[in-house]
């Protein structure tokens, strides 16, 4: 009889507890991880906002290409620097002052910058004038089993994926580290990929950097949702089978 009890106990322990290989990040990042970094620019999005600033060694002669909150002053935060900022249409473009409707397509900020540079100074508006483009609504959402999920704006240009993960609190134990799932969308075009953070190989990915727009999703693990009544595997259907019969040989003693 208890021999049985226990023979039950240690079935039910094992189906719900998370391996050390499991929750572990980049185990093998000794051999993995070494290597280059490559930093990238993201390509501007519909609904991007663009702090836009136009500078010249005459400041006066800037004044028309520059937006300035209503009391005359640069805005300080973030959420004034998006109000003043320029809002990316569908069909990526933005409006400027006196240049017109400038197309972002397919550009990055500093790309952005050598275009209303150049349209500058052939259009004989400015000498030798110094644009600056950023940013100033990027954000990644973050959801699942993470102790903080929700959705995160950034100022850096780039974040890394682990940094993200930072911003929610990082995973939670529950969290399925070896099947991280993002969705990106580039160009009109939905990304989807599965990360896995038991391995540092991830660090060499496109997806090493965030982008802004990412969706990060962390699922549960296999315990947590063998926890919430869920039958996750064969394994799990096999233990289950094992304690049926196990109480059903006990009662009919």
């Amino acid at each position: 009889m208890k021999t049985n009890v226990i023979y039950l106990l240690v079935l039910l322990l094992v189906s719900s507890c998370a391996s050390k290989k499991e929750v572990l990040y980049m185990q093998d990042a000794m051999t993995e991880a070494s290597g280059e970094v490559k930093y990238n620019s993201a390509t501007i999005q519909p609904n991007d906002i663009l702090k836009i600033t136009v500078e010249t060694l005459v400041p006066e002669a800037a004044l028309p290409y520059n937006k300035t909150s209503s009391q005359g002053m640069q805005p300080q935060n973030v959420q004034l620097l998006q109000l003043e900022g320029y809002l990316v249409s569908l069909d990526n473009t933005i409006k400027f002052p006196v240049l017109g409707e400038i197309s972002t397509d397919n550009q990055t900020t500093k790309q952005l910058e050598t275009t209303i540079k150049e349209k500058l100074v052939s259009g004989g508006h400015l000498l030798s004038p110094t644009v600056n483009v950023r940013l100033v609504n990027a954000k990644v959402t973050i959801l699942g089993e993470v102790n903080q999920p929700g959705t995160y704006s950034f100022t850096e240009q780039n974040i890394t994926l682990l940094q993200a993960l930072g911003y929610a609190g990082d995973l939670t134990i529950n969290g399925k580290r070896n099947d991280i799932l993002i969705t990106r969308e580039v160009d009109g075009l939905r990304k989807v990929s599965h990360i896995d953070l038991t391995s540092a190989s991830f660090m060499n990915s496109e997806f090493y950097f965030i982008k802004p727009n990412d969706v990060i999703v962390v699922n549960p693990n296999n315990p947590r949702v063998k926890n919430a009544g869920f039958v996750g595997d064969v394994g799990t259907i096999l233990t289950i089978a094992s304690l049926a019969l196990s109480i059903t040989i006990l009662l009919s003693r």
